[in-house]
């Protein structure tokens, strides 16, 4: 249909082919698509729509199958990571438990502050053939579909019940999603028949649009505030949280630690922002930290936050910073997380605020810095992560040896990645990375996004080592998009490490003051012990799959499997009994312990919960 002008010119497109022609031409600031392409599984609610949409537009917008909902919405969640939110994807499903199939990997995301695309299909919005195959009917509600469960998960929330709904939530998503202060998942709820439902949009609508991230720069007043708390310190200590990677000021991080020698202490998230040589690194701080790193964690009466949301593991539950006039600043370009626990707030971009906060202090330099504590941490840390020399044959290597031979059999490139279980407190304690060489889930530490997130990981940065941590626990809850990668030749190498169950909370209840049960297969209700061979399973999808003899056997594999275009799985065994932890390792987390019992176990681990307990301070 033609108008007088541009803005009058329309095209008639169904709403299906509305979004995917739009989504093509939504473009980062170096030229790409910001929504890269859509992970799908078809089914009655997507495929006859947005299915035959995206089968038209494959020459300018991908469409990947991936083998379950959640996985492939992790790898799109994990490329999203890879990418530091500079790119997306999108993933769509029909209605029903495909639907919420995505709901977990939807909260993975929002709680990771990470920017996707859900479309789900839903209902008929016209409701003539209700109920329709997997429709929730709620009683009370007529609205209601299965897919408001991803309202409480969702950034931004939307049902398309009409096909020009698309002209304002279409852009409403991408205003989310590159957003700094906003980013997280935007579900758009996509009604079958209005999928399919033609409407004359305008030409206008489809023209190429460049998102840029912007930076929020600081108001002047809290920058000279924190400038001179800064000033004003004897012992502070930086936090540096996933939001140092999200704003690229890895760099100036860098110059800004080194130029007024003031630790850094690193969370899951941020942790590889400055490579663990550089001399201001003091590891990990919280639960699963550095006795470096908690050291002056506890000293420092002021606590400079960057980027981080402040989670327990890294604030030891709120007991670990102990001095008795301590400050908490927060440096954040949301207001939400700047303003945690009395935090005097610096709402800003990191990279921004870094730079004009070096300036504001000038020549600042913390006068009392412990740099023989970091040394000796470090060399503590390779001297714990070496075979064991009283070994004998039989015993099953712990952990920190296994982290430690793949140390050893990778280079400055590779990038180790997990999600859940003993891996990710080991991996933050002991992994040694370059810069940018840590990519961990732990916001959600989610069981099962280990597989699908390295396939993700790998997308988003090819020429890299992608090295993929999973327990046996893990892997079993999800492990299918190890075809999907076989299948797109996306290779990366897998160290399966099987200790019969769940070890990290077996180990966790017995802190807590209980008995074994219901973790290792050995303490579960079952007729019969399983023998699962996961080498046998992980080749019949395709993978290259061996077990490692021991720990000369699994670096060598590494080494190998560098020259494959497939996946590699390395299975090796492993000791569930022993925690990656020693000596002044680690700290308290905050785990309700029960009030009464009646083992002495019990009652002494609730005797301990309490006097840590009043140590936690929640507000300056």
């Amino acid at each position: 249909m033609k108008g007088d002008d541009k803005m009058t010119d329309t095209i008639r497109l169904t709403a299906a082919q509305a979004m995917v022609k739009w989504l093509s031409v939504q473009h980062t600031e170096t030229g790409e698509r910001f929504i890269e392409g859509i992970w799908a599984i078809f089914g009655h609610g997507n495929v006859a729509g947005l299915g035959e949409a995206l089968e038209k537009s494959q020459a300018v917008f991908p469409t990947w199958r991936g083998q379950n909902e959640q996985t492939m919405a992790h790898a799109a969640i994990a490329y999203a990571k890879g990418k530091k939110r500079t790119r997306a994807m999108a993933v769509s499903s029909s209605i029903g438990p495909g639907a919420t199939n995505m709901v977990t990997a939807a909260a993975l995301a929002h709680v990771n502050r990470l920017p996707v695309l859900f479309i789900p299909g839903d209902v008929f919005a016209n409701r003539r053939p209700d109920p329709v195959l997997q429709q929730i009917e709620d009683f009370d509600d007529g609205t209601i579909t299965v897919n408001d469960c991803f309202r409480p998960v969702s950034r931004y929330f939307d049902r398309i019940t009409r096909p020009e709904h698309l002209l304002t939530c279409l852009p409403r998503a991408l205003a989310t999603m590159t957003d700094p202060a906003t980013c997280g998942p935007v579900t758009l709820s996509f009604c079958q028949d209005v999928q399919a439902e033609a409407h004359d949009y305008p030409v206008a609508f489809f023209e190429p649009k460049v998102w840029r991230i912007r930076r929020p720069q600081p108001d002047m007043q809290e920058l000279a505030d924190i400038a001179a708390l800064i000033k004003a310190a004897k012992n502070p200590v930086i936090v540096a949280g996933g939001g140092v990677i999200y704003s690229q000021a890895e760099d100036a991080l860098s110059t800004f630690a080194a130029r007024h020698q003031i630790p850094v202490v690193e969370t899951q998230a941020g942790k590889s922002a400055l490579a663990q040589s550089h001399p201001m690194n003091f590891g990990a701080s919280g639960v699963d930290g550095s006795a470096a790193a908690n050291s002056v964690a506890e000293d420092a009466d002021l606590v400079i936050g960057v980027g981080t949301r402040f989670q327990d593991f890294t604030t030891g539950s709120w007991a670990l910073f102990k001095h008795p006039d301590r400050q908490l600043v927060s440096i954040n370009v949301a207001a939400y997380d700047a303003m945690k626990h009395g935090a005097i707030p610096l709402m800003a971009d990191a990279k921004v605020a870094l730079d004009l906060l070096s300036d504001a202090i000038g020549s600042y330099r913390t006068s009392k810095l412990d740099t023989d504590a970091r040394v000796a941490w470090l060399d503590a840390v390779t001297a714990h992560c070496l075979p064991r020399d009283d070994s004998s044959d039989g015993d099953r290597p712990m952990d920190c040896e296994v982290i430690g031979a793949v140390q050893r059999a990778t280079g400055e490139d590779a990038i180790a990645m997990c999600a859940a279980g003993t891996m990710p407190g080991a991996l933050k304690l002991l992994w040694q990375p370059s810069q940018g060489g840590y990519h961990m889930e732990y916001g959600f530490s989610c069981m099962g996004y280990e597989v699908a997130g390295a396939m993700g990981l790998k997308l988003a940065c090819p020429d890299r080592e992608v090295i993929c941590f999973v327990g046996d626990g893990s892997y079993m809850m999800a492990n299918s998009e190890l075809a999907t990668a076989v299948m797109r030749k996306i290779p990366f190498t897998v160290i399966l490490t099987d200790n019969r169950g769940y070890g990290c909370i077996n180990r966790l209840q017995q802190g807590c003051g209980g008995e074994e049960f219901n973790n290792l297969y050995k303490d579960c209700a079952v007729e019969q012990q399983p023998e699962i061979n996961y080498v046998a399973h992980a080749a019949a999808m395709g993978a290259h799959a061996v077990k490692a003899k021991d720990l000369v056997d699994l670096e060598q594999q590494i080494a190998t499997a560098r020259s494959r275009d497939i996946p590699t799985v390395i299975v090796i065994d492993t000791d569930p009994t022993v925690g990656p932890g020693f000596g002044d390792a680690g700290h308290w987390w905050d785990v309700a312990v029960p009030e009464a019992g009646d083992s002495d176990k019990q009652q002494a681990a609730y005797e301990n919960y309490l006097q840590n307990l009043a140590l936690q301070r929640l507000t300056n």
